[in-house]
């Protein structure tokens, strides 16, 4: 015999929203409450704003999430939402975005050592984008391409969203544009040691005088951003990873033979 799926209830769904300290606005809607949304999140703003490297740093301080399910026992849709302190002023515009109606936002508690005020302002040099305002509003809607995006203007508190534009082309756009600067590498490391500040200078010195071309590096701590980790399909540490320009090339293990890591690097580039 056949069966039929069951379908969630109307009005069940689990909701993401990841602002940026300049207050514009990704989010997502997944009825299923099935998927991970926040490396998705993360990679919408990367493509929307043209930054250099995924703003994980965001997630820890700057998001909220709202969860609808059905309650057997009251025969009713109950919700919970929750937002971090930096963006619980934002409280009119979530309800405006999730279509929901006298929602009682709770502030969640953020991690002294993410969200510290100077630790975000650390960011600002190499994302000055999320700091400035581009009245952005996008939702998230389909997580089989990273381009199916929905784009409209900025909402003031108690605004219903309304029709928005098709945003895909600059996207795009922006993507190849901010990809097209030179060398984007990626240290992966498991915390940061005594024996990591060597390679660390070594890698910048080799970088600086034998690199032809701008790069930038970004040293990231699996333990800290273990979903990026698992996006670049870290098995070990250390490992470079070039992810531009192609072919991307990775090297795990032992980096001290820098010239043979820059061999490696800049071999069938250009």
């Amino acid at each position: 015999m056949n069966r039929t799926p069951v379908s969630s209830p109307p009005g069940v769904f689990k909701g993401i929203a990841l602002f940026t300290p300049g207050g514009d606005l990704i989010y997502c809607i997944d009825p299923h409450k099935q998927n991970r949304w926040h490396l998705q999140l993360c990679m919408a703003l990367q493509e929307q704003l043209g930054l250099p490297e995924l703003p994980h740093f965001l997630v820890p301080c700057y998001t909220a999430t709202v969860d609808r399910w059905w309650d057997v026992r009251t025969q009713a849709i109950q919700t919970a939402a929750e937002a971090c302190p930096h963006v619980i002023r934002y409280a009119g515009l979530l309800n405006a975005a999730f279509g929901l109606q006298g929602i009682q936002w709770t502030p969640t508690p953020c991690r002294e050592d993410l969200c510290d005020p100077e630790l975000l302002n650390s960011h600002r040099q190499q994302f000055p984008q999320l700091w400035n305002h581009h009245n952005l509003i996008a939702r998230f809607k389909d997580l089989s391409t990273s381009s199916t995006y929905t784009a409209g203007k900025r909402l003031n508190q108690g605004d219903h969203i309304s029709q928005m534009a098709d945003n895909d082309n600059t996207v795009a756009s922006t993507a190849t544009q901010a990809t097209q600067q030179g060398f984007v590498l990626r240290l992966f490391v498991s915390g940061r040691s005594t024996s990591t500040e060597p390679t660390l200078r070594k890698l910048h010195h080799a970088l600086e005088t034998s690199l032809e071309g701008p790069y930038s590096l970004k040293v990231i701590d699996v333990y800290r951003n273990p979903e990026q980790a698992e996006m670049d399909q870290i098995t070990a540490t250390p490992t470079l990873l070039k992810v531009w320009p192609p072919p991307s090339k990775r090297i795990v293990g032992n980096l001290d033979n820098m010239e043979q890591l820059l061999s490696i690097l800049t071999h069938n580039h250009g």
